[in-house]
C-alpha cells in the first residue's frame, strides 16, 4: 500500500507502470486519474491544502478498509496539494486484485471517499477572485451508497 501527497506534478502512466510491474498473481489492475478542470475559464488555478501527517493518516484508514472490504492485493494513492493548473493530474488511484470486480469496486470506493470525506481544503482561483469549494451533493450520495451496501451485508 502506498499513499502520498505531493506538491509536484506526476505522470499517471508512469505510476501505473510502476504499480503494475512484477505482479504475477494479480489478474486485474484498475486505475483512476482525476484532472483539474478549467470550468469554462472560471478556474485558473486550483489550490489544495492538506494537513501534513493527518491527511495521509485519514486516507490510510479508508485504504485499509478498501483492502479488507474488497479483498484486493494492493493499492496506490497519489494526491496533489498546492497550486494545480487546469489539465494537470490531481489524483491517481490504482488497485490490484485477483479479479476485475474487486479492483474496479475498490478503486471506485476510494475515489468516492477522496471526493467527499478526505480532509482536503480546496480553493479555486479565477477571474472573479478566489472561492472555497465544497464537495457536491452527488459526491456525498456516491459515497453514501457504500454505507448502504455495508449495512445490507
Amino acid at each position: 500500500m502506498s499513499i502520498a501527497l505531493t506538491e509536484q506534478p506526476f505522470d499517471p502512466g508512469a505510476l501505473l507502470s510502476q504499480f503494475s510491474a512484477g505482479r504475477s498473481e494479480v489478474g486485474a489492475v484498475a486505475s483512476f486519474t482525476g484532472l483539474a478542470r478549467a470550468e469554462g475559464g472560471e478556474a485558473k488555478i486550483l489550490e489544495l491544502e492538506g494537513y501534513p501527517g493527518f491527511t495521509e493518516a485519514e486516507i490510510g484508514k479508508i485504504a485499509e478498509e478498501a483492502l479488507s472490504r474488497f479483498g484486493i492485493d494492493d493499492l496506490m494513492i497519489r494526491h496533489r496539494v498546492g497550486r494545480i493548473a487546469p489539465g494537470e493530474p490531481i489524483v491517481f488511484v490504482a488497485t490490484a486484485a485477483r479479479h476485475r470486480r474487486a479492483a474496479f469496486e475498490a478503486c471506485d470506493f476510494l475515489m468516492d471517499y477522496l471526493k467527499s470525506r478526505a480532509p482536503f481544503w480546496k480553493k479555486e482561483h479565477g477571474p472573479a477572485g478566489a472561492r472555497w469549494i465544497e464537495p457536491r451533493a452527488e459526491d456525498y450520495s456516491d459515497a453514501a451508497r457504500w454505507d448502504e451496501k455495508e449495512s445490507q451485508s
